[in-house]
């Protein structure tokens, strides 16, 4: 069952559950199949492997009742014929219906695990010969009129067993062949009818053995089809997915630098100030590129698009893993610090700041220096207050980073909220 993993991938979705997508050769296939007459799918390699792995828990769930349902018949039948019949009749049959329950105990526990298919094939086929042979050797043994009763009950057997199994056609025709071929044989040693009688007698059960051979052939098609059909609603289902998944994360990202937006940062705060206790600390850092417009006027926007790239990633790569940043506006960036005083968010702040000055990134006309410079106010909220919203420390970080840019650009200001409110 290796070849079938390389043909197919899972997509999960935010509820956990998994879709399962096959790969586009495996999908035109199906599509193939499927645009064509029911009677004609014929499943290929690729295909057949998948459907023998996706069926194989039923089909040896069903095989392994099978098999115990005709030990237990075995034994019960020997039990009432012991009561029933002569002692001498019981161990004419004794022998050859020991035969059936160890070859059916083994063929059950075969399918205890799944197997390569030749194997499954050798297992269910030998022992559904060893079972037609003990049902039939029953009667021969002991004649009379058990000899054509035992012979139709073989048949019976083999009729219910190629109906039940969801087994590949061929496995089915190989029973009914030996079943058939078994009846004629000793029916053409029967002294109690003539050669014609048998002959005539093996052809009627051929014609009943091939069209239960047929209708296993229809089930098997109409399985294979729902397969396909099943196949390609999960494959359909989890493209979609993948896509849902995909125009979430646009919705939560800002396209051209990779960090959130401003709505996705919404979010973060609005489920922070929801959930965790008063007590914790947070911090805001409202970050602002010096004279980006000059940047844009004198390189271009293609240089300040990549400035603004370089600069989210300066901002990501000194943040922890519990921090967030996002692309709030055209060069501002928001940085939410959950549980940190304001000692560390100066820190942080500053960190953030350097890097963006030691990074040396041009803008010859600047004010401040011929590269790019950061500007960054610091909002912290050191014991927080019912009565402070996200909302108040932003528009704190804000007036920081406007005081900052009065007092010459390139720096860092901080303000702290005091435990029982706003100043």
């Amino acid at each position: 069952m290796g070849n079938a993993r390389s043909t197919r991938t899972a997509t999960t979705d935010t509820s956990g559950k998994r879709f399962q997508r096959v790969t586009p050769s495996v999908a035109a296939e199906i599509e193939r199949q499927l645009s064509g007459r029911t009677r004609d799918i014929h499943l290929d390699d690729e295909l057949a492997e998948l459907f023998r792995e996706r069926a194989w828990r039923q089909t040896a769930k069903i095989v392994r009742a099978w098999m115990f349902w005709v030990i237990l018949l075995d034994v019960v039948t020997l039990a009432l014929n012991a009561i029933l019949l002569p002692l001498h009749t019981v161990s004419q049959m004794l022998i050859p219906a020991l035969i059936l329950p160890p070859a059916a105990l083994v063929t059950a526990l075969a399918f205890r695990r799944p197997r390569a298919p030749w194997q499954q094939a050798a297992f269910v086929v030998a022992g559904m010969c060893l079972i037609l042979l003990s049902v039939a050797l029953v009667g021969v043994n002991t004649g009379g009129e058990f000899y054509e009763r035992h012979l139709t009950i073989m048949l019976f057997v083999a009729v219910t067993a190629i109906i039940i199994f969801p087994i590949p056609l061929v496995w089915a025709a190989m029973i009914g062949g030996f079943a058939l071929s078994l009846y004629l044989v000793f029916q053409l040693q029967n002294p109690g009818i003539q050669a014609g009688s048998a002959l005539a007698g093996s052809l009627f059960f051929a014609c009943g053995v091939g069209a239960t051979i047929v209708a296993r052939r229809t089930a098997t098609i109409l399985a294979q089809k729902t397969f396909l059909l099943e196949l390609r609603d999960q494959s359909r289902l989890a493209d979609l997915t993948e896509a849902n998944t995909r125009l979430e994360l646009l919705a939560r990202t800002d396209p051209l630098t990779g960090v959130a937006n401003r709505r996705s940062m919404m979010e973060t705060l609005d489920r922070f100030w929801g959930t965790v206790k008063p007590e914790k600390n947070a911090a805001m850092l409202m970050c602002d590129i010096d004279e980006f417009k000059r940047l844009n006027d004198n390189l271009g926007h293609a240089e300040g698009d990549r400035c603004l790239v370089k600069i989210a990633g300066i901002i990501q790569s000194c943040l922890r893993e519990t921090d967030h940043v996002a692309r709030y506006g055209g060069e501002e960036f928001l940085v939410f610090l959950p549980e940190t005083g304001e000692q560390e968010a100066a820190h942080i702040a500053e960190n953030i700041r350097g890097r963006v000055e030691a990074a040396l990134l041009p803008n010859p006309t600047s004010s401040v220096a011929p590269y790019v410079t950061l500007s960054v106010g610091v909002a912290t909220l050191e014991a927080r207050s019912t009565t402070v919203s996200a909302e108040d420390v932003q528009s704190q970080a804000d007036e920081a980073l406007y005081l900052a840019k009065r007092q010459g650009r390139n720096r860092v200001v901080a303000r702290t909220f005091p435990p029982d409110g706003l100043p």
